[in-house]
């Protein structure tokens, strides 16, 4: 019973961190970007204020697309690779990017990191079992 329960303990570990990252974006996007009285006070303020800068911030990288091509920088190095943490980076940060209205880059990226993701995890479980051998009949 143990040995389904860990093989499964990495995917579960990716997946709650990418529904992480997920609700990070959110957040930043529900109760930081859209709110207009917020928008309003930070233009008054002059900037002055910190949450203001990270709005500025949030705002600046997703109007010059900087989430979406860091999506997409983190992509081709899970491409390249061929890792599980470079395919959760991909997916985390192409969720990251989706959410915060970089959708095209965003789901690219999101969509090779999950995809490596699954397919790297047979294989990692197939490879990472010491002493068990795969022949091929002739």
């Amino acid at each position: 019973m143990s040995a389904p329960r860990r093989r499964w303990s990495p995917m579960l570990l990716a997946g709650s961190g990418l529904l992480a990252v997920g609700a990070l974006a959110a957040l930043l996007r529900y109760q930081l970007v859209e709110p207009p009285a917020l928008g309003e006070r930070c233009a008054a303020a002059g900037m002055i204020d910190g949450w203001c800068t990270l709005r500025s911030w949030v705002v600046a990288g997703f109007l010059g697309n900087a989430f979406g091509y860091a999506a997409l920088a983190a992509g081709g190095l899970a491409l390249l690779r061929q890792r599980a943490w470079t395919a959760w980076l991909a997916a985390a940060l192409g969720a990251f990017a989706l959410e915060l209205y970089c959708y095209q880059s965003g789901a690219l990226a999101l969509l090779v990191g999950a995809v490596l993701l699954v397919r790297g995890a047979p294989r990692r479980q197939q490879h990472g079992e010491a002493g068990q051998r795969i022949q091929t009949q002739p």
